[in-house]
């Protein structure tokens, strides 16, 4: 080419050549521009959205400077895509959030997970959520929202998969725009207010693998539509629910179940036999419903069945011979029916079998002679039937068998030698065996058996001594046969013994000055004759309702328990609608006080506000004498119900009682529409409170020991010196109050209980307690002692020395403190490797390398208490100690070398 030409079209071209540098340069700059001011946008609503909140994680502080946005991909909770370029993800479940949530979160639109899962959000969920159209999961579980999520249009969330609102105060009837969610899998509304029906629409989503509405309050007739989610692997509908009619016939299209609960929501009619075409289930529950006719053989065609609950029903018949194809069951419970027939041989040859509870039917025949030859065998209950024969030889070949009930059925001949040699054995209650054979075998009496019911027989002669053997009883009851002669002095070297019943039989003589009559029943007044005169007053205490001479003076004038009183103990005429009463029957050691129902009221006032909760809302108020208290109001009460959310347990429970570490019921105020119950003040709040927010690090070890002792105090108080007994039944950390000393207060008994005078579980109606707390029989039986609170008290404790929350801090959902720790620890309580690897991090100094005392905590206490919390967190009730034994325990944790971990 010619040189002058080549020139001329290098001229030529290099205007382009500029432009086309400039404009690429240009974008570049504007695309960066763009960038930046797309994060500082995102970065600004996060702050935005933070100024809802009125508690939070320190983390969030990472929240407060747009400045900082940059680093946005990095702020504790978020994500951002693959490309760093958008927030596709904020994740704050438990991060220990009050308040309310923004509208401002739906202009975050590339957000894709949404999780505000396990914290304290109130108020309405706010409806700007419908402008994530890109959301995949929205959580919302374990908060206190409310208002109606029939409200939520979501319409526009066409890619929702997951939709978690477990456990808030939702109302309303259930919400009918999740129907237009085709890609939904998992919809969690349990746990919430909604009433009404089911809609029928919901049988439209197709892709459904999770669907969980219970504990609701749902009436009307379950849909026979949700039969058609034939993808369906979990279906909760029971508890709280009210329903109309019985188990829909189209249930059995249902053929990827794999769970399926509809315990205690008043079901009527038969089994459905379509249930027998669900051979992927392993848990069937049905119990606590009205339920009749008999059991469907086509249920033996359950193969993968591992758990089969049909307990408290009206179940006619006789067990399916169908059933010994259930190969994989471990448990099964049909108590509390009008079943009839034998107990068919192949139970006993089921492999897998663990717990068999037959109890209150009307069996007959014998027991099955190969029972508990599979060697798994835990729990046996085949009482109130009409059985005949001899106890088989093998119930505990396995050495696992803890719980043996056989009593009120005529079976006869002797207790099989192997039983003296069950060690595990722990509960027994039989009404055959001859008085000589049994007292033969005391001396190889397992160690660890603590109830034994001899009552109602024809035992006849001496009480033998070898009854100081059994050393771990606590409850002996030998009523109603024939036994006479003197009582043995051996009898006071049952040392653990609560519960001693000797009534109705023909003893004589003196009393044996060994037997103490304190911690009892017992009440009016104490004799002043015979051997009575001869006991000084220590050996009465325990006994709130004794009276006489060694005691308080007994008081023979009544007061009207109608009499209202005011300040100057005259009676009351307040005006307007409420009234305080300081019932002289009911509350009987309420004291004078020097203010009157005006003045609670003028606490009721939403900045006094310092507590929410599913009961009501507390507020703090000032008296005109100086005094602090707090004012619990209670929800309305609706009319015509039958609940009244907890006044009557609260003020019967508290009414009774005084303890130091029992927080102490002042007064009431009641109308027909609102009630108000006034406690004394307490300043540092609830332990959960103190524990699992920002002041949560200043709680040193000794501070937090000193709460578990003063806190075991008071539910033993409940447990073993009240009457009648006790059952709190919500023990947990936010019902443990701490003063301005940091002093522990049992609080909050609207859940409350009285222990039947028998010592015996209670039948509850429905689950009630929160969750992470719950004891595994109390989930699933709806029984109820002492030991469900002793389970619960040991949640606390593994609170205190891992500084976890019960549930959602363990990063597997589901996953709750006692399987976390016993994972962490390999399940054994006396490594020190393994209580290190627990401990509260925001106990760890970095100042002291003594093993001994192990940066700053007394690892041996540490040790010990966290022993202590193991045993009260067995699985079996049986296995669990007392109260009374678990202050023992914690006050020895502080005197190291008295305590000895077995």
């Amino acid at each position: 080419m010619d040189h002058h030409v080549m020139m001329r079209s290098v001229i030529f071209f290099f205007p382009y050549l500029l432009v086309l540098c400039l404009t690429t340069a240009s974008h570049s700059l504007a695309s960066q521009y763009n960038f930046s001011l797309r994060f500082r946008r995102q970065a600004s609503i996060l702050v935005s959205l933070k100024q809802g909140f009125e508690s939070f994680d320190p983390s969030l502080d990472a929240w407060n400077n747009v400045s900082n946005y940059m680093s946005l991909c990095s702020w504790p909770g978020i994500q951002c895509d693959t490309s760093n370029t958008s927030v596709v993800s904020l994740d704050i479940a438990s991060f220990n959030v009050s308040g309310s949530l923004s509208p401002i979160i739906g202009e975050l639109r590339s957000l894709v997970y949404l999780s505000v899962a396990d914290n304290s959000f109130s108020g309405e969920l706010p409806g700007d959520i419908r402008k994530l159209t890109k959301l995949q999961v929205l959580n919302v579980s374990n908060n206190m929202f409310s208002g109606e999520l029939n409200k939520l249009d979501c319409s526009h969330l066409k890619d929702l998969f997951v939709l978690d609102a477990y456990n808030n105060e939702f109302n309303g009837s259930l919400p009918f725009g999740v129907t237009q969610l085709s890609k939904l899998q998992h919809l969690h509304l349990g746990g919430n207010y909604f009433s009404g029906r089911i809609p029928p629409s919901y049988g439209d989503l197709h892709q459904l693998l999770y669907l969980h509405l219970g504990g609701n309050d749902l009436n009307g007739f379950i849909p026979a539509q949700l039969g058609n989610l034939t993808m369906l692997e979990q279906l909760y509908l029971g508890y709280y629910n009210n329903f109309d009619g019985g188990i829909p016939a189209e249930f059995g299209k249902l053929i990827n179940l794999v769970h399926l609960d509809l315990a205690n929501c008043s079901l009527k009619g038969s089994i459905p036999p379509e249930l027998g075409n669900l051979n992927k289930m392993d848990t069937l529950f049905l119990q606590v419903n009205d339920l009749t006719g008999s059991v469907p053989p086509q249920l033996g065609n359950l193969s993968s069945l591992k758990a089969l609950d049909l307990s408290k029903n009206s179940l006619t018949g006789e067990i399916p011979l169908e059933f010994s194809g259930l190969h994989q069951l471990t448990l099964l419970q049909l108590f509390a029916n009008r079943f009839h027939g034998g107990i068919p041989h192949f139970i006993a040859e089921l492999p897998n079998l663990e717990v068999l509870q037959l109890w209150q039917n009307n069996f007959t025949g014998s027991i099955p002679s190969k029972l508990g030859e599979n060697g798994r065998l835990k729990v046996l209950d085949l009482s109130t039937n009409k059985l005949t024969g001899l106890v088989p030889k093998s119930l505990c070949s396995g050495r696992n068998l803890t719980t043996l009930i056989l009593f009120n059925n005529f079976l006869f001949g002797p207790l099989p030698d192997d039983l003296g040699q069950c060690e595990s054995l722990v509960k027994i209650r039989i009404t055959i065996i001859s008085q000589e054979e049994f007292l033969k075998k005391a001396n190889k009496a397992p160690p660890k058996l603590s109830r034994l019911n001899l009552s109602s027989n024809r035992l006849a002669g001496p009480l033998p001594s070898s009854v100081s053997n059994f050393s771990g009883l606590q409850i002996f009851l030998l009523s109603g046969n024939k036994l006479s002669g003197e009582m043995p002095s051996e009898i006071g070297q049952l040392k653990n013994i609560l519960h001693l019943d000797m009534s109705r039989n023909n003893f004589s003589g003196n009393i044996p000055p060994e037997i103490d009559f304190s911690h009892n029943n017992f009440s009016g007044v104490i004799p002043e004759f015979g051997q009575y005169s001869f006991f000084n007053s220590t050996s009465f205490v325990g006994n709130p309702q004794l009276c006489g001479s060694y005691l308080n003076p007994c008081n023979y004038s009544s007061a009207s328990s109608s009499q209202i009183h005011n300040q100057n103990g005259s009676k009351s005429h307040v005006p307007g609608k409420y009234k305080l009463l300081f019932a002289l029957g009911l509350l009987a050691s309420f004291q004078k006080l020097e203010f009157g129902s005006e003045d609670i009221l003028e606490c009721v006032k939403d900045n006094n506000v310092i507590g929410r909760g599913g009961a009501g809302v507390v507020y703090r108020g000032v008296m005109p004498n100086g005094e602090q208290v707090a004012v619990k109001k209670l929800l309305g009460i609706t009319k015509g119900s039958s609940h009244d959310n907890g006044l009557s347990a609260e003020i019967q429970t508290l009414g009774k009682i005084r303890h130091r570490n029992i927080v102490r019921l002042m007064a009431f105020c009641s109308n027909k529409e609102t009630n108000l119950l006034v406690y004394e003040y307490m300043p540092n709040g609830s332990l959960g409170e103190v524990l699992h927010g920002k002041r949560g690090g200043y709680l040193k070890w000794e501070t937090r020991l000193k709460i578990a002792i003063e806190a075991a105090k008071g539910l033993c108080y409940l447990h073993h010196d009240c009457s009648p007994l006790i059952i709190h039944r919500d023990v947990k950390s936010n019902n443990i109050l701490l003063n301005s000393d940091f002093e522990a207060h049992v609080a909050d008994f609207g859940l409350a209980k009285f222990l039947q005078d028998t010592g015996t579980s209670e039948c509850m109606s429905a689950i009630a307690g929160s969750y992470g707390y719950i004891a595994p029989e109390y989930a699933y039986t709806l029984k109820v002692d002492e030991k469900s609170d002793v389970y619960s008290f040991g949640v606390v404790l593994l609170e205190l020395i891992t500084g976890k929350r019960p549930v959602g801090d363990f990063g597997e959902e589901g996953l709750d403190i006692v399987q976390w720790t016993k994972m962490q620890t390999n399940n054994n309580s006396s490594k020190e490797e393994g209580v290190m690897k627990i401990l509260d991090q925001r106990l760890i100094s970095s100042n002291n390398n003594n093993n001994n005392n192990y940066n700053n905590i007394p690892l041996i206490e540490a040790m010990q208490v966290f022993f202590v919390a193991m045993l009260c967190v067995q699985e079996h009730s049986v296995e669990r100690p007392t109260m009374r034994e678990v202050v023992q325990m914690l006050a020895q944790a502080q005197q190291p070398t008295t305590f000895h971990i077995q």
